[in-house]
């Protein structure tokens, strides 16, 4: 596990400030800074690595559409598409070496007339083409494909073994898609793992019973983590009844908090620690309205971040250190982003103690955090009404 031990003034110039910046920064514990876009007024950062690289997503000049982005010594690269009009990198992807997995567009129709996963989960604009997982290195984009008869995958994370977790379509019309009337989903989707070598793709098991899940996080240990239900919409809800690990040829269910749905992994640390979040069990959260972070370890099996009656939240990333960042409902219905540990529970990213004075930006999502506790994610400017993507560095040894 790395530590940084940064001057305040390699932190500013870092997040492209300047040294008299650091007087307001001293009594912060992170400085702030938004990144740069493709053009648009939307951006995102969803994964940082230990050697700083963030990636997400951005939206163009036209803000119509997004492409998958990275950001490296503060300048913004376009990953591109797979020929269509939007791609997106939604996920924590924790690989070192700078390869970087997501989802992406093509220039092909959905012959099922499908949204699937990309569309509907609102990580894309919806054009009615395709969408497959891909992987990015060297500044090239590589296609995963996916399982016989299907039309769609989705990755979510790349390790150092280069490895690709995520899921995939089958060719079988699954009579649980759409069970509930408000889904196009028509393709069962399973779990599966792409390489290391190119073209190679392997089934994950499902729960006894289930029909369709998810891979949605990888270590370099070969544990995985996702989740197992039916078909139903392809984003979540009932595909996500079991939340669950991966691990030496068996599933392991993960627990909930009393409810079938929504019971997702974000992100898995190289310890096997889990975070991501959980259904709320009341009926009326079916459609996943209130959710809540959650910590899983082995030893003390899935808690929640926040214990309050009244948490909403979502837990994206987690680090070596085991601490945890995501977002929360505040109280008047906004997103906040926090940073979580053992010691501290659960801080709003917007508390002064931890962003720097001057910074007029609202937090709303911290989406990925390394092992240094450098943190990625989206802001809102409320004098322009901007969301971009921003990157906060610690101003003090962790």
């Amino acid at each position: 596990m790395k530590r940084w031990c940064l001057s305040l003034a390699i932190a500013a110039a870092l997040a492209g400030g300047v040294v008299a910046q650091t007087v307001a920064a001293a009594t912060s514990e992170y400085y702030f800074a938004n990144l740069p876009s493709l053009g648009g007024t939307i951006s995102r950062g969803n994964s940082i690595n230990d050697a700083g690289l963030v990636s997400g997503y951005s939206n163009l000049a036209d803000d119509a559409s997004r492409h998958a982005a990275a950001w490296r010594f503060g300048r913004v690269i376009d990953l591109k598409t797979l020929g269509g009009a939007n791609s997106a990198v939604p996920w924590p992807v924790k690989n070192e070496l700078g390869v970087i997995s997501g989802i992406a567009e093509t220039d092909q129709p959905q012959q099922l007339g499908e949204s699937w996963s990309c569309a509907a989960g609102g990580f894309l604009p919806s054009d009615g083409h395709t969408c497959l997982g891909f992987v990015w290195a060297f500044g090239k984009m590589r296609a995963l494909n996916p399982l016989p008869g299907g039309n769609n995958s989705f990755a979510t994370g790349t390790n150092n073994r280069m490895q690709t977790v995520g899921w995939a379509e089958t060719g079988y019309h699954d009579p649980s898609c759409n069970i509930h009337g408000d889904s196009d989903q028509v393709l069962q989707f399973l779990p599966v793992v792409w390489g290391p070598r190119n073209n190679q793709i392997k089934i994950l098991p499902l729960e006894g019973g289930d029909d369709s899940g998810s891979a949605t996080a990888l270590n370099d240990r070969g544990q995985i983590v996702g989740i197992s239900g039916i078909c139903d919409q392809a984003v979540g809800r009932e595909s996500a009844k079991h939340a669950v690990l991966w691990e030496r040829g068996r599933i392991i269910d993960l627990g909930n908090f009393g409810a079938l749905w929504w019971n997702t992994p974000m992100a898995i640390s190289q310890r096997g620690v889990v975070v991501g979040f959980a259904g709320d069990p009341d009926p009326a959260n079916f459609n996943g309205d209130v959710t809540h972070a959650f910590i899983w370890t082995r030893d003390g099996g899935m808690q929640r971040i926040n214990p309050a009656a009244d948490d909403n939240s979502i837990a994206y990333g987690v680090n070596e250190r085991n601490q945890a960042v995501g977002f929360y409902v505040y109280t008047d219905g906004s997103l906040h982003g926090f940073l979580w540990d053992a010691k501290n529970g659960m801080r709003d990213l917007n508390d002064p103690d931890l962003k720097q004075p001057g910074y007029t930006d609202v937090i709303t999502v911290a989406a990925d955090i390394n092992d240094s506790g450098v943190i990625t994610g989206r802001a809102f400017d409320p004098a322009t009404n901007e969301k971009p993507a921003f990157k906060a560095i610690p101003t003090h040894a962790q």
